[in-house]
């Protein structure tokens, strides 16, 4: 049987499920068929809500956990029906889960998705729960797509940087020797721009950036949002929305007043270009790009325009379409945990050692 995995991701910036499926070939990992399956409105409000503390917290995560779980093996199926594969011909599903919290500061990170639930209703073994035994050993449990990005990306030739900008923009620095892979959250990515065109305009994010372009950069604030102590913290390192929240954007406001709402777009945007361009090692070579971000043309011709000595493209170079890497990542390492092989990386995470990620929840 052709060894395949189902990958599913959903991140920060909740714009869908992500339901990639793998297979092994002869020349290495390939995306069989993928696709996004949508959350509804009420969803993702329900899942925004939980990430920010809130009365009947535990009521309330219960409930979405088994809702996420739901979602999750709508996507799986939508997936098999699309692809024309039966469960039976997919070794194991690697669930991300949503996360709705991520404190490596104070030792934990949550992420719901009742793995039980997801094996039972797709009928295919569940692997989940990735990032808590590397926070166990003392590391920040995200992030974990390096270890894939050297595995299908890395060039022995080449200095590579992958960047994926969901809602945190995150590195994985591949300089050609898989020892010395590094990587870690940059800062936001499209988190303060979706929650501030949510505030404008109620959608779920401002698409193509065009109301950022119709802005311009307010460079008070611009550097004012960039003394966040995140970005000169020194990696390993990882964030969440819990860090750059709309709390925080607010109270640096507070000090600018009277900047047009597309202004702060515009510098929202700029914010995370120059957090990205800044976090780059110096030494030039070739940035791939994946995410959300990556169909953003306004902040691509950024990157490019800060980044000049770079070739800048995005994951389809490499063969796999910037939409569906993450998911394709957490296949991988679904295949990693069946074959108890380590899926981290210590220079990445600070983790005192590599190990197996994920627990399993067989199938019934």
């Amino acid at each position: 049987m052709i060894p395949r995995y189902i990958g599913l991701m959903s991140g920060t910036s909740m714009d869908g499920i992500d339901a990639v499926l793998l297979k092994e070939g002869d020349d290495g990992w390939e995306v069989e068929s993928a696709l996004c399956h949508p959350w509804a409105e009420h969803e993702v409000a329900t899942l925004h809500a939980l990430c920010t503390p809130g009365d009947n917290e535990i009521d309330r995560m219960g409930v979405a956990d088994n809702l996420v779980a739901e979602c999750f093996a709508a996507a799986t199926h939508a997936l098999l029906e699309q692809a024309g594969v039966a469960p039976t011909m997919v070794r194991a599903i690697g669930s991300h889960g949503q996360t709705i919290r991520h404190r490596p500061e104070l030792g934990f990170t949550l992420q719901i998705g009742n793995g039980n639930l997801l094996a039972a209703r797709t009928g295919i073994d569940v692997v989940a729960d990735f990032r808590r035994m590397d926070m166990a050993l003392g590391g920040q449990g995200a992030p974990l797509v390096p270890a894939f990005h050297q595995a299908c990306f890395g060039s022995p030739s080449e200095p590579r940087v992958v960047l994926n900008i969901g809602g945190i923009a995150n590195i994985s620095v591949l300089p050609g020797p898989a020892e010395a892979v590094y990587g870690f959250d940059t800062g936001p990515g499209n988190t303060l721009l979706d929650g501030w065109y949510r505030r404008h305009y109620g959608g779920t994010f401002d698409a193509s950036g065009a109301w950022a372009a119709q802005g311009k950069v307010h460079e008070p604030l611009l550097l004012d949002l960039l003394t966040h102590p995140y970005f000169a913290q020194p990696y390993p390192k990882s964030t969440g929305r819990e860090t750059f929240t709309a709390q925080w954007l607010d109270e640096r406001l507070a000090h600018h007043i009277g900047v047009e709402p597309a202004d702060v777009q515009r510098t929202l945007l700029e914010l995370t270009a120059r957090s990205i361009a800044d976090a780059l090692p110096s030494l030039a070579g070739a940035l791939f790009i994946c995410g959300g971000g990556a169909h953003n043309p306004l902040l691509l011709a950024r990157l490019a325009a800060l980044l000049p000595d770079w070739r800048v493209a995005d994951t389809s170079a490499l063969g796999i379409h910037p939409d569906w890497v993450e998911g394709a990542a957490f296949a991988w390492l679904a295949h990693r945990f069946l074959l108890r092989e380590p899926g981290n990386l210590p220079a990445v995470t600070g983790a005192r050692r590599l190990a197996v990620l994920g627990t399993l929840y067989p199938a019934p």
